[in-house]
């Protein structure tokens, strides 16, 4: 298996396929579970990939369900096999954010909005571990090295020219001025950010504060598609947990928000310009809350928004 095969999303596949296995033959969770004599909660958290499937459980399931191609009750089962399998990031321990990482790992592209910090995937290793250690109360040592270790490990899609990942970042202004860790971090970080954003699979975007109110003020936010588009799901960071959002509505209401971010933000061409003015700014001895060069925020309509926003 694959270093970085995601057991999560392979365990959200099944479920959605033993859920659709499930409504064809006509049967409802509680008959299901009262023929196989397991609990109705058990039948509901296996389709919802929040219970591990065993390869028995499936051959049970296909059975009961009248599945006759021995095809796809192999792939199930393999599909089982599979979701049992930890990840990578599994060997540094008990880290937060466990699932996104796992979701992460097998995306085909993703969308995200960040109106606070730069996006994980982007960050330097200094910023990546400033980041941590200013945001994180009582952190200990060895805790902030693994969630680095972790970060820079997730990197790596974006520089796998097998499965690159293609990145679309909004973020907004603040993310550019806040100072993290020094000055300096920031200059790299920013010089960083401008260098990736020229790479063909990578766009970045700044929504100015010169925009005003925007859809992106009640948070931050990201789209995750994966292979063949069979699945999107909406991540939303919170302190202590996080919640992932896979109703079609819900996916609608949350493309829909990003492409209006989008069309309200700087072009990438001016949100280099931006990035460079920013650069300066942080190289010079002027406070973090000073303007850079007012003309790119002042941009008229046509000329800062996306292509076809």
């Amino acid at each position: 298996m694959a270093a970085n095969s995601n057991p999560t999303v392979r365990g959200r596949r099944l479920g959605a396929e033993l859920r659709r296995l499930r409504l064809a033959s006509g049967l409802t969770g509680t008959q299901v579970a009262a023929r196989l004599l397991i609990s109705q909660a058990k039948v509901s958290h296996m389709e919802t990939g929040r219970r591990a499937v065993s390869a028995r459980d499936v051959r049970d399931l296909c059975r009961l369900y009248g599945v006759t191609d021995q095809g796809v009750v192999d792939f199930l089962m393999e599909l089982a096999r599979e979701s049992g399998r930890q990840g990578w990031w599994y060997a540094y321990g008990d880290i937060p954010h466990s699932v996104y990482v796992g979701l992460e790992a097998e995306a085909a592209s993703i969308r995200t909005y960040e109106p606070m910090v730069v996006p994980g995937l982007l960050q330097t290793p200094a910023y990546a571990a400033a980041v941590i250690d200013e945001t994180i109360p009582q952190v200990t040592v060895e805790q902030s090295a693994a969630r680095l270790k972790v970060r820079l490990r997730r990197q790596h899609r974006i520089y796998d020219p097998a499965r690159r990942l293609s990145l679309w970042a909004v973020l907004d202004e603040s993310t550019l001025r806040r100072v993290v860790g020094s000055r300096e971090i920031m200059r790299e970080q920013l010089e960083h950010l401008h260098a990736l954003s020229t790479e063909p699979h990578i766009t970045v975007q700044v929504l100015p504060h010169a925009a005003g109110a925007h859809p992106g003020l009640l948070g931050q936010f990201s789209l995750l598609c994966f292979p063949d588009n069979r699945q999107t799901v909406v991540y939303l960071e919170k302190f202590t947990s996080d919640l992932y959002l896979e109703k079609p509505s819900d996916v609608r209401h949350y493309s829909t928000t990003y492409a209006h971010l989008q069309a309200q933000a700087l072009s990438p061409e001016h949100t280099r310009d931006l990035l460079a003015d920013t650069i300066k700014l942080h190289t010079s001895s002027a406070p973090a809350g000073d303007s850079p060069a007012p003309g790119h925020l002042a941009a008229s309509p046509s000329k800062s928004r996306t292509h076809g926003g």
